[in-house]
């Protein structure tokens, strides 16, 4: 008997590929820096989806594209990536984070197994309130540093410097050779989101933070039929950042990511379902929207040459191979 298609099992597909996307690429990459090393023919050329990994690159490329009205040459597919994710947030909630966004991935299969486990605990609302305001310094160190503290000069400057342009190398270093304070780091944010459901994305991500709050006014909702509504509270239990969405007629909160796992938990009563531009839609658009929308803007962007670097192999190859000359 085949399974029945929920919004988990389409979520979790959808995470699924592009978790193997992002394996793919790590691996296609740590190639591109073995052969920075030893120059052997044919040469290597470096994925750009790597670039993804890079937001706050990606920012200050932002910046220099409202500037400049152009695109930089340094990371460009981050920028696109980082286009992609305001465009899906504001369309299709927070989209990136329920289906893109491999962290995401990894928290939601954390909290999963300390659900199972019996580790899970709830938060009072009080303090899960104060710990979601966590992540909006954050967020405003990034925009206040990158916005409005740096110059346009010194934007320029950094985009294109030595650091800038090997980020990505610096970070398969990080995950290549972690130091004990980083595998600490990771070790305790693993055990919290154990005990916590998804706390890095609901508490601390800057990310996860700038896509919440434009998708605010987002043309994607969740709306709730009083009338049908028994107020079992399912669909907070189903939802992932924990939204009382027994206690909202629309659900605009800064925190849902458009997963319909509260639609898929109220099967029975029907009292809740996904709306765009008002009208009714299948629970299963924002995932599948999302993914398309992606694509789309992947291939427009390879067309018109904004996603691969023009910088030329011999000058990556020179920048890189130094960051990995110990390797």
């Amino acid at each position: 008997m085949p399974l029945k298609l929920t919004p988990l099992r389409l979520q979790r597909f959808i995470q699924a590929v592009f978790a193997a996307l992002c394996v793919y690429i790590g691996w296609r990459f740590y190639q591109f820096c073995l052969w920075t090393q030893s120059g052997a023919a044919p040469p290597v050329s470096k994925p750009a989806g790597v670039e993804g990994f890079l937001p706050i690159s990606a920012l200050m490329g932002l910046k220099n594209l409202a500037l400049t009205g152009t695109y930089g040459p340094a990371h460009p597919a981050g920028l696109t990536i980082l286009l992609f994710a305001i465009g899906a947030a504001a369309l299709l909630r927070k989209g990136f984070c329920g289906f893109v966004c491999p962290v995401g991935l990894v928290s939601n299969l954390l909290s999963a197994a300390g659900c199972k486990l019996g580790l899970e605990r709830r938060v009072p609302r009080i303090a899960d309130t104060m710990a979601k305001g966590l992540k909006y310094p954050l967020l405003g160190f990034f925009i206040v540093t990158v916005g409005f503290t740096m110059s346009g000069p010194a934007l320029q400057s950094f985009l294109m410097s030595r650091y800038n342009l090997t980020a990505d190398a610096h970070l398969m270093q990080f995950f290549l050779n972690p130091s004990q304070t980083a595998l600490v780091v990771l070790g305790v944010l693993a055990g919290v989101t154990l005990l916590f459901r998804n706390a890095w994305c609901r508490w601390l991500c800057p990310y996860g933070a700038l896509l919440g709050l434009l998708s605010w006014g987002g043309v994607t909702q969740v709306k709730r039929d009083t009338e049908a509504c028994t107020s079992c509270g399912r669909c907070q239990r189903a939802c992932p950042t924990q939204i009382p969405v027994q206690n909202k007629t629309t659900v605009r909160t800064p925190e849902c990511i458009g997963c319909a796992n509260c639609v898929g938990a109220c099967s029975g009563q029907k009292a809740l379902s996904v709306t765009m531009l008002g009208r009714p839609v299948h629970w299963s658009m924002v995932g599948l929207a999302t993914l398309g929308l992606f694509i789309a803007v992947w291939a427009a962007a390879k067309l018109t040459g904004h996603w691969d670097s023009n910088l030329p192999p011999m000058m990556l190859r020179s920048l890189y191979g130094s960051v990995f000359s110990g390797m």
